[in-house]
């Protein structure tokens, strides 16, 4: 499926960008564009841009940047026709149709394709958990104290003991081999095909928008390993996603109930805890900390009171706060996990809990006193030094000063002694820090030079975007060819041809790179360079001749280098005697 450039480009228009971002991002207008919180990486100030006039957004910090289309994409993480079809459907167009054949459909859309197959295959499992091939998987759910209703709204399943089940009912569904090696649930092999996940109760994995991306299975009975899932496909990141987000995102809910697996997330939403959610089989990263982040400000972790629940606890905890999440830590004791916890003593007692859970910091001093006797003076000045090690995390001097009595008080240090530690080591980092000597200039992996043309030509363009006028300034000096770096030379092509007829759409020309994920960056970025600001107009008119003097001087520098016949050296050779002469400003 794909749609024809006209619409997108309409698709395009009729949303306006800084009313979509808005919708997710807090935003404020400063000057002539809107500044907030960058959704895709953690950050304490405002570096996130959007554009009206541009209809472009930017982030200054880690350089993500697009258009309306490629931000529904990156943060509802759709793919592209999904992301116009969406943006379509909510300006009110009429989408056009088109007829494919199933075969060319599969083609042009895999995802599609692959999301379909999981939707079926979920449908699949659901059915066989009611009949009686799945009597075991029905038996061990209910055992674990799910409702009907329960199991039905996560969509539970089974896997039926045999080895191609799942196969055989997808390969009647008009699925070929070569697609369903693509899904993530058979495995293609010259020896036959064999189905991913058999004889396991199966949990349907939802991406935020509720639609099936993957699978985990618990193995009944004997087997290894006990929690299999789903492989990463074409529409399966682990990072990316969240084990119940789609349910707990619509929570009211301050904060997310971070735990380890999917019966702990299903038994706390059947008790009414419907902000909990877990990561999909994996180790939390710090991407799952910056997705959370999108929906809360907190998390409270409700890890397995084990060592080993305790041990991820304390790896998640750092990864949390940077993504700028506020942490707290949830004591199970005397039970293991939520689901046993809730059995035993019920929701009220859990909520209880909630409302005792530990700062997150704090809960790293209380293990870490754990390592040491405090009978031992020497153990035990140590302990303190790592303390004034870890209060070094606080950059606030506030919010630092809070813990140090936090923690002066419950480990009965001295408040001033301890302060004075963290204070000196902090002193101390800052020397080092200051004493990390810097690469010479003349160890870099591109010359200055080059990096100077690169500079100039990218600082040209983003003045003609900036600055419309510009163009009738230069227009019988500077050619797109003098652009000598392909991918700059393509843009000035197409910003040229658009100035031409006196229109400026950068967000149409990103249109034309969506398809190469590096090269979008940095036609984004090209768009979004920052011109100085507070120049003089005596400046600003010396920055912009040498700016434009220098991308023309290498541009025939260039093709001085290609020419085919004298007739071209002659005309080339005339052009860089008259730059020498060349009067050109702003006014």
């Amino acid at each position: 499926m794909y749609y024809p450039d006209e619409f997108i480009e309409e698709v395009r228009m009729r949303n306006d960008i800084v009313d979509i971002i808005g919708n997710s991002v807090h935003l404020q207008k400063k000057g002539s564009s809107y500044f907030g919180l960058c959704p895709f990486h953690n950050e304490k100030s405002p570096s996130f841009s959007v554009s009206r006039e541009k209809q472009m957004y930017y982030c200054f910090g880690c350089g993500a940047g697009g258009n309306v289309i490629t931000f529904v994409m990156e943060y509802e993480n759709y793919g592209f026709v999904e992301a116009v079809r969406y943006l379509a459907e909510r300006a009110g167009m009429e989408i056009p149709k088109e007829e494919y054949s199933p075969e060319a459909k599969r083609q042009a859309d895999l995802k599609g394709i692959l999301l379909e197959i999981q939707k079926k295959a979920a449908r699949y499992f659901y059915y066989q958990l009611k009949s009686n091939n799945g009597k075991i998987g029905y038996e061990y759910l209910k055992n674990r104290g799910l409702s009907d209703d329960t199991i039905r709204a996560f969509g539970l399943g089974y896997a039926a003991p045999y080895p191609d089940d799942l196969y055989q009912y997808l390969k009647k569904e008009g699925y070929s081999d070569e697609i369903l090696k693509e899904s993530g649930l058979v495995k293609i092999e010259e020896r036959g095909a064999y189905d991913k996940f058999w004889n396991r109760v199966m949990f349907p994995i939802m991406d935020v928008n509720n639609r099936v991306i993957g699978f985990g299975g618990r193995v009944m009975g004997e087997g290894n390993p006990k929690y299999l899932n789903s492989p990463e496909t074409k529409i399966f990141d682990k990072s990316r996603n969240l084990y119940g987000l789609n349910v707990a995102r619509r929570s009211r809910k301050s904060y997310f109930l971070v735990c380890e697996g999917y019966m702990d997330v299903i038994s706390m939403h059947q008790a009414g805890f419907t902000n909990a959610v877990a990561s999909l089989g994996t180790a939390f990263t710090s991407q799952h900390g910056i997705l959370i982040k999108r929906y809360v400000h907190e998390v409270i972790l409700t890890y397995d009171s084990d060592a080993a629940g305790v041990k991820a606890a304390l790896r998640a905890i750092p990864m949390l706060k940077e993504a700028g999440l506020s942490v707290k830590v949830l004591n199970l004791k005397p039970y293991k996990d939520p689901d046993e916890f809730i059995k035993n003593l019920g929701a009220d007692a859990f909520q209880e809990r909630i409302e005792q859970a530990v700062n997150g910091f704090l809960f790293e001093i209380q293990n870490l006193r754990l390592q040491y006797d405090l009978g031992d003076p020497e153990q035990k000045t140590e302990f303190f030094n790592q303390v004034a090690e870890k209060l070094l995390v606080f950059e606030d001097e506030m919010e630092q000063n809070n813990y140090i009595e936090a923690v002066s008080r419950e480990y009965g240090i001295n408040y001033d002694i301890l302060r004075k530690k963290v204070g000196s080591l902090g002193n101390r980092a800052g020397l080092v820090r200051g004493m990390v000597s810097k690469p010479k200039s003349g160890i870099q992996k591109r010359s200055e030079k080059e990096d100077g043309i690169h500079q100039a030509q990218r600082l040209l363009l983003t003045w003609l975007c900036e600055e419309p006028s510009v163009y009738n300034k230069i227009s019988d000096i500077i050619e797109p060819r003098d652009f000598t770096e392909d991918l700059y030379r393509q843009v000035a092509e197409m910003l040229f041809a658009q100035l031409e007829v006196g229109k400026r759409n950068p967000g149409e020309i990103l249109n034309h790179f969506i398809n190469d994920e590096e090269q979008y960056r940095e036609v984004a970025a090209i768009f979004n360079t920052k011109l100085k600001e507070g120049m003089t107009k005596e400046e600003k008119n010396r920055a912009f001749r040498e700016t434009v003097l220098r991308v023309k001087k290498n541009g025939l520098d260039y093709a001085s280098k290609n020419v085919e016949d004298i007739a071209q050296l002659q005309a080339i050779i005339s052009a860089q005697k008259a730059l020498k002469t060349l009067n050109i400003s702003l006014d």
